[in-house]
């Protein structure tokens, strides 16, 4: 039985084939693209379960393809891990900000690539399976549809970015530390941030436009979904 499909675009021959040898042990379906065009074009045509993509490429770099993705009804919600041989911290924040969902630092482990795609198909397929609606003012959060709205206008989240919103949404006046989001909406494995999470919030406070200050930040301690408002 297969566990999903799984497009990797990289235009290294070798790392194709590495992961697609170690994603096809754990019975996954694997697509393989060799430069960011060709990668786009699939990922729309096809909605894989995930794609994991490499930052840097000839073309069309993994930055414009995870831009684009994520422009696109088609691919904004498809779980997405970034491949980077950079290691600094604003490199990674570049990739998080464009909507990567996760992102692995080369040269890496096979096996901890496999852990962190099992990790964010789970987070994923958890999100969608409580039937329960959040609502905030304007604001509502549909877990069972995984969908947000502010109004009749619909905000476009990452799964990433969704997991974190309806994580905090759901303890309404509850400070959480950056470690206990990370835990719940990260599956933390290894080479997490704090800044990680700083930057997905950001991402989502722009989103939420006119009610972004429902999400407050308490200095020195972390986030809290701001209370006040019932349920309704």
């Amino acid at each position: 039985m297969k566990n999903g499909t799984i497009l990797v675009i990289d235009d290294e021959k070798d790392l194709q084939e590495l992961v697609r040898y170690n994603l096809e042990k754990e019975h996954y379906d694997v697509i393989v693209a060799s430069d960011g065009r060709t990668g786009l074009d699939i990922a729309l045509r096809h909605r894989p379960d995930l794609v994991v993509l490499d930052l840097m490429m000839p073309g069309i770099d993994g930055l414009e393809v995870c831009r684009s993705l994520r422009t696109d009804s088609r691919g904004k919600r498809i779980p997405l891990i970034m491949l980077t041989a950079k290691a600094t911290e604003s490199d990674r924040v570049v990739g998080l900000e464009l909507g990567a969902d996760d992102y692995v630092i080369k040269p890496f482990s096979p096996r901890e690539l496999v852990a962190r795609i099992k990790a964010l198909l789970r987070r994923t397929a958890t999100d969608s399976e409580p039937s329960e609606v959040i609502r905030r003012g304007d604001l509502l959060i549909d877990i069972g549809c995984h969908q947000v709205k502010l109004g009749e206008h619909e905000v476009q989240l990452t799964a990433t970015e969704f997991r974190i919103l309806q994580f905090m949404a759901s303890r309404p006046g509850r400070v959480l530390k950056r470690d206990e989001i990370i835990e719940a909406a990260l599956d933390r494995d290894t080479d997490v941030f704090d800044r990680t999470i700083d930057v997905h919030i950001t991402s989502i406070r722009r989103k939420l436009g006119k009610s972004a200050d429902l999400v407050e930040t308490v200095r020195g301690f972390g986030y809290r979904f701001r209370d006040g408002r019932d349920d309704g």
